[in-house]
């Protein structure tokens, strides 16, 4: 089958097609359904090297993170692959394991590989040096916000994550919340912190104690709790500032004879995968949506590639709250 049968079916122009089957943005939803259901019907395979070879790109995506551990970068990445549909866009990973040196080498590798564009992800969301502006591909940056203004950064709003967090355990009934998180040199930390603070005060409430700041683990989530639990037997309510320190809290608490969510409540942050489903309860956590974002920085590459303006400055993305088990007892 060809892409004027595709065309002729759909009842669109051969231009039109080729537009709605590349996601270009010019084209209204309801035609691009309409030619992506013609295309189906008549099981048409774009050839996507002839694509490229027309529009000169390779369908490809560089993307360039320090996040040793993946447990950010895995889900930009799919995210950014996903962007247009499966197969659509294919990312090359490089990892500069926080080295200057070595991301200009892996920079200039991934450049040479002719990648339509780069997406740039950091371990942490403190601001990164940017790459610079005379690259020959468009450059968004991820998680981590690039320190030059004229860059676009697509970041998780961990203010409103924190907002969010607390508004869920006031929505549950607590009001005796104490907040336990990890190192408080991360932006992550203090802007969390801003969220619930926030929260607490629009409900003429305030934190149990000062918040308690250390590394981002289950010890240290174990060993906060059983502090607060001496020194505040009354609290009705964790929070947690990643899900590492939430699943320690919930051992902590249970080895003290606490139920969960009966006695006191625990949530935490990222919704990281197993994490979150293997603890006793089920955490609920906060989820960062970082598949939207890399499927947003992909799209925004795409975007700039066709004319559009890529934009700058830094522009959050707005977090959900997925509940389970640590705060609503299930049925």
């Amino acid at each position: 089958m060809t892409l004027t049968e595709v065309a002729r079916l759909a009842g669109v122009s051969v231009a039109t097609a080729s537009k709605a089957l590349n996601g270009r943005s010019q084209v209204a939803a309801r035609t691009r359904a309409r030619v992506l259901q013609a295309a189906e019907q008549l099981s048409f395979v774009p050839n996507t090297l002839a694509q490229g070879l027309l529009v000169g790109r390779t369908g490809t995506v560089g993307l360039l993170t320090s996040d040793l551990q993946g447990r950010f970068v895995l889900p930009i990445l799919m995210g950014a692959e996903d962007a247009f549909g499966a197969g659509r866009v294919n990312v090359f990973l490089c990892d500069a394991r926080g080295d200057t040196i070595r991301e200009q080498h892996q920079l200039k590798a991934l450049l040479s590989r002719r990648v339509d564009g780069l997406i740039v992800v950091g371990s942490r969301t403190d601001s990164r040096p940017s790459v610079g502006h005379d690259l020959p591909v468009p450059v968004v940056y991820v998680y981590a916000p690039s320190d030059d203004p004229e860059d676009l950064s697509l970041v998780p709003d961990n203010v409103a994550a924190g907002r969010l967090a607390v508004e869920h355990l006031i929505s549950c009934g607590r009001s005796r919340i104490a907040h336990v998180t990890g190192d408080p040199s991360y932006a992550a930390a203090q802007d969390r912190v801003t969220g619930a603070r926030a929260a607490l005060d629009a409900a003429g409430l305030e934190l149990v104690g000062e918040v308690m700041y250390s590394e981002w683990s289950e010890r240290w989530g174990r060993d906060a709790t059983a502090v607060l639990l001496e020194r505040y037997p009354d609290i009705d309510a964790v929070l947690c500032g990643s899900d590492q320190i939430a699943r320690g809290a919930l051992d902590t608490a249970r080895d003290q004879g606490r139920k969960v969510p009966g006695d006191i409540a625990v949530i935490g942050f990222d919704n990281w995968g197993e994490m979150v489903t293997n603890s006793r309860p089920e955490l609920t956590s906060i989820d960062p949506n970082l598949q939207l974002l890399g499927r947003s920085a992909a799209q925004r590459v795409f975007a700039a590639l066709d004319g559009e303006e890529l934009g700058r400055g830094v522009h959050t993305q707005a977090p959900r709250l997925v509940i389970r088990g640590s705060t609503v007892a299930r049925r």
